[in-house]
């Protein structure tokens, strides 16, 4: 078996990893790239807050639905969504219980890029409801009216799914962040910092039985968090799937989604560790290796997708019912072609780039792949949302759905309020789990 490449470069004590990790929010000062891209995010961020605030008083028919066509970009950017914040798990709970020791460098802003995905995620079903100052009616609380939810709603499925995978989420991610709170604890200078840090921290010695219990507690939260990778986008297919609306009837769709969120999961993790490691010199971290390893990761999920658009049009062809056939015929040929085209470029084409090695190690074609896969994962959940509705079992109610420009404000909006929580958390908390970090390296023989 090859020898694993060297985590760092320089003198590679625990000083010196607790000191480069720290530095980013103890030490380095504010650069002008991470404040414009604080404005920038900002902006967009109080712009999606104007958007909803005018949904709130004006109502859903800012977006651009009509019928048959109920579900427009709400219900896109929810299963977009969910599927971005896929990977922090994966790359958190799975890979720590297969012993996979490359995660160490991207799973603590892996798990910070799924509780910000997954909350945003949440929102959307919300912002979706005629009434969503009513959005409390979903939960099975104790009610006088006895107003119960309805138990045959996805709506009621989605909140569920939502809330425990971002609740385990969560646990799991302030779980390993309490050591490296401790560190930054002992090491700030400002008295500020120094309290909250310490009251984050929970009284954190690190002594024998802490690491005990910690560890103990870590695997417990990996193994409760696993199945939340599978369930949770399983429960999101299963919204479309139990309809009999073709396009979405299908038994196909859960497995399909997982590999979908966990393909745009990984190509949004690559989004954010290509600029962390350049921006704040984080090399010796997030190494050449560790690209790869994500293009790997694309490569594999990105052909269970390519095999996934292939059996759906097989089964279509298959099955014989001829409102399945025209489904797909209407998809690749019908008023929605471009995009059904562009998906299967994105998608597909580029994946094809990422068996080569020079690809996945080169950052930033695996950046620029990353974000135009991202786009056509996108484009993907749309053609599924819109071409199975738009077209239905009454030709004469048939129309298109032309997005308003709510629709598009809002789905901007959404991105600058991600990323701007993205950059408030790399100045915050440390980007790079440093008690793991060490560990790592101690295992492969350099702590001193």
């Amino acid at each position: 078996m090859a020898t694993p490449p060297p985590v760092l470069r320089g003198e590679p004590g625990y000083a010196s990893i607790s000191d480069r990790i720290s530095a980013v929010v103890l030490a380095r000062s504010f650069t002008w790239r991470w404040t414009v891209g604080l404005l920038v995010s900002g902006t967009l961020a109080l712009a999606f807050i104007y958007g909803v605030v005018v949904l709130f008083v004006v109502g859903v028919g800012l977006f651009g639905v009509n019928i048959p066509a109920a579900w427009g970009f709400p219900i896109v950017n929810v299963v977009w969504w969910i599927g971005i914040g896929h990977a922090g798990t994966l790359i958190s709970a799975v890979l720590l219980l297969t012993r996979q020791p490359w995660r160490t460098s991207i799973n603590r802003f892996a798990e910070a890029m799924t509780i910000f995905a997954v909350a945003i995620a949440g929102l959307w079903p919300i912002l979706h409801l005629g009434r969503p100052w009513f959005f409390y009616w979903l939960v099975p609380y104790p009610s006088t009216m006895e107003v119960w939810p309805q138990w045959r709603s996805p709506l009621v499925w989605d909140f569920f799914a939502i809330f425990t995978y971002v609740t385990v989420s969560l646990l799991f991610w302030y779980l390993g962040l309490v050591p490296d709170l401790a560190t930054l604890r002992d090491r700030a200078k400002n008295r500020l910092r120094q309290v909250l840090y310490g009251l984050g921290s929970l009284g954190w010695r690190g002594d024998a039985r802490h690491w005990q219990r910690f560890e103990v507690t870590y695997l417990l939260l990996a193994g409760l968090a696993t199945p939340l990778v599978v369930s949770v986008h399983s429960v999101i297919a299963l919204d479309f799937a139990v309809t009999l609306v073709p396009g979405y009837h299908s038994t196909l769709f859960p497995p399909y989604f997982v590999a979908g969120a966990l393909y745009s999961g990984f190509c949004m993790v690559a989004t954010l560790a290509v600029p962390l490691r350049h921006y704040f010199g984080l090399h010796d971290f997030i190494t050449a290796r560790h690209l790869d390893n994500i293009g790997k990761m694309l490569l594999a999920s990105g052909m269970v997708v390519a095999y996934g658009y292939a059996m759906e049009a097989f089964i279509a062809w298959y099955s014989g019912s001829e409102f399945h056939r025209y489904m797909m015929w209407n998809r690749a040929f019908g008023p929605y072609a471009p995009v059904f085209w562009a998906m299967l470029g994105l998608n597909v084409g580029l994946l094809q780039l990422l068996w080569c090695r020079r690809v996945r190690t080169s950052a930033w074609a695996l950046f620029a792949l990353s974000i135009l896969i991202n786009a056509g994962m996108w484009l993907e959940r749309y053609v599924i949302v819109i071409t199975s509705e738009h077209r239905d079992f009454l030709p004469s109610a048939w129309r298109t759905v032309a997005p308003t420009t709510w629709d598009w404000l809002l789905l901007a909006g959404s991105l600058g309020l991600f990323f701007f929580l993205m950059l408030m958390f790399i100045r915050l908390l440390p980007a790079i789990s440093m008690f793991e970090m060490r560990e790592l390296s101690h295992d492969r023989g350099q702590a001193p």
